[in-house]
């Protein structure tokens, strides 16, 4: 029994010696030996083991990222190195460093993020503290997903369906580009179509102030791992129209100790006038410091007062309405201003002064003298019968409407057609006799 019990204790302590000599292996770490060539061993270095594990960043179930794990020892009081890991895509290159700064022994870990879909060639390269290198392992090549965003362009339009000058208006650029920035292959940003130009610095492009016309926006990029993105965006801009408002009055034909406005009435509810300028001109002179959409026509004495008002949008475009305010003298004069204003009829009621039996007698004589002594001085028939003067020649043209000789003309509520001087004047259209009247 004693010489079975010895047996089995050799066995089993040989079984021990012979497992921790034979060396372990697991999944991708190992230790590389050369007996005839060792550039590590030369340098002091010892590689303990060299490790790549595959990652899925993002959690998506593909292999996006590899990371490689070193471990080191050196005979050497204190020892720097460099780790370069490379990876090869399609021809092109990238890589990714860590500084190994350490005595007796060290661990360091790079980490290499696939910027492109396919297969990636890596390598890991040891510098030393020269700048030379001491050796390079070649590692697998994988499979990997792009761990890291692509290159993206975007033109983002903030603005009406039917843009017309004026308008809010903005296109936001989005840019994303994370293989670039990280490898150090930053691109250029190519931005064409604009009226100005655009720098890479621009995230939002205003095009309120845009002129009129048809753009046809297109932003590229590309970066030095060959990577494009680019971006289209068609763009119309229409002019936008003349202000379009109507004029309602109060107090038109009234006498004058009552109220009487002008106001200005706008075609369509989505146009705001307050920012527009207003011209209010009477008999066309400027009323100064008057920038309003309404107009106090009280302060007008009686008469005829022509008021006309000039609109002028943001983009410059005026339009020009007018109307013949009549303001009738008050009913409680005074003797001073009985004789200065124009005289009212009451119509029915209206006081009259009887002249006289003698005095229509008078008239009727004379008028009877008058004739007589016209028909004495008529010398021959051809006077009598010669054609009477037809007055002015018509100032038509030759489709017979107005000749208004290039001024501007507007049409006021009861039909009359006024054209404006320069000075500020106006003249009337004598329909009848089709000749301009100043008025």
């Amino acid at each position: 029994m004693s010489e079975n019990k010895i047996s089995k204790s050799l066995m089993i302590l040989m079984i021990l010696l012979t497992s921790l000599m034979v060396p372990q292996i697991s999944g991708s770490v190992f230790a590389e030996e050369n007996d005839e060539e060792d550039p590590l061993g030369d340098a002091g270095l010892t590689l303990i083991a060299l490790r790549n594990d595959t990652l899925d960043t993002n959690q998506d179930g593909d292999i996006d990222s590899i990371r490689v794990v070193v471990v080191m020892s050196t005979t050497n009081d204190f020892v720097n190195l460099e780790l370069r890991l490379f990876g090869v895509h399609k021809g092109q290159q990238v890589v990714e460093t860590q500084i190994m700064s350490f005595s007796g022994q060290s661990n360091a870990s790079l980490t290499y993020d696939s910027w492109a879909n396919g297969e990636h060639e890596l390598s890991l390269a040891i510098i030393d503290e020269a700048g030379d290198e001491i050796t390079t392992f070649e590692l697998p090549t994988y499979l990997l997903k792009p761990a890291l965003k692509t290159p993206r362009v975007m033109l983002a339009l903030n603005a009406p369906e039917n843009i017309e000058t004026g308008d809010q208006c903005t296109i936001n650029r989005i840019f994303d580009d994370e293989t670039g920035p990280r490898y150090g292959a930053d691109g250029t940003r190519t931005f064409s179509g604009a009226p100005f130009t655009v720098l890479d610095s621009q995230d939002v492009l205003d095009c309120s102030h845009w002129p009129a016309g048809d753009y046809t926006l297109r932003e590229t990029y590309r970066n030095d791992l060959s990577q494009t993105a680019e971006d289209w965006l068609n763009l119309t801009i229409s002019n936008r129209p003349a202000p379009a408002f109507s004029l309602l009055t109060e107090g038109n034909g009234n006498s004058t100790d009552t109220d009487c406005s002008v106001t200005i009435i706008p075609d369509s509810p989505d146009i705001d006038f307050t920012p527009f300028v207003k011209i209010w001109r009477i008999q066309g002179v400027i009323f100064q410091d008057y920038n309003s959409s309404n107009f106090d026509c009280s302060i007008l004495p009686a008469g005829v007062h022509l008021v006309s008002i000039e609109v002028i949008n943001n983009e410059l475009i005026q339009t020009i309405h007018a109307i013949n305010m009549v303001r009738l003298p008050g009913l409680n004069l005074t003797e001073e201003e009985a004789e200065v204003l124009p005289s009212r009829s009451f119509g029915e009621d209206t006081e009259t002064d009887s002249v006289g039996w003698i005095s229509i007698g008078i008239l009727c004589f004379v008028v009877a003298l008058l004739a007589f002594v016209f028909l004495v001085r008529v010398k021959d028939e051809k006077d009598i019968f010669e054609m009477r003067d037809l007055g002015p020649e018509p100032m038509i043209l030759a489709d017979g409407s107005p000749d208004s000789q290039g001024l501007p003309t507007t049409v006021d509520d009861e039909g009359v057609l006024w054209r404006q001087h320069p000075d500020g004047a106006h003249d009337w259209w004598d329909q009848d006799l089709r000749i301009w009247n100043r008025w």
